[in-house]
C-alpha cells in the first residue's frame, strides 16, 4: 500500500515504515504529525484518486529529527568586469517516519 501525499507544498510517494526528508516542519522531534492532503491511495491495485484530495484519507507520521543538507555553493561572475560573488547555502530538512496510511 502506498499513497501520494502533499507535505509542505511538495508531493511525495510514501509507504508504511518509510523514512524521508521533507522541508522543515515546525514540530519538534518525537511529535506525531498527520497529513490530510492525500492525492492518491493504492491498496494492492485498488486505486483511489482524489479531486483534489481523497476524502477521509490521511497519513500519520512521526518526526525523527531536524537536519541540514549539504552545502550548495552559489557562484556568480560577470566576465571582464571584475565581479565575482561566492555564497553558500544549507537547506533545513525534517526527517520523518511514516507510521500509517488510512484510507
Amino acid at each position: 500500500m502506498f499513497a501520494i501525499v502533499e507535505i509542505a507544498g511538495k508531493q511525495y510517494k510514501v509507504e508504511a515504515n518509510q523514512q524521508l526528508y521533507v522541508n522543515k516542519l515546525q514540530n519538534g522531534a518525537g511529535d506525531k504529525v498527520d497529513f490530510d492532503r492525500v492525492l492518491l491511495v493504492d491498496n494492492d491495485g485498488k486505486v483511489k484518486i482524489g479531486a483534489p484530495a481523497v476524502k477521509g484519507a490521511s497519513v500519520s507520521a512521526s518526526v525523527v529529527e531536524h537536519v541540514r543538507g549539504d552545502k550548495v555553493i552559489v557562484f556568480k561572475k560577470k566576465r571582464r568586469k571584475g565581479y565575482r560573488v561566492r555564497n553558500g547555502h544549507r537547506q533545513d530538512y525534517t526527517k520523518i517516519k511514516i507510521e500509517d496510511i488510512k484510507g
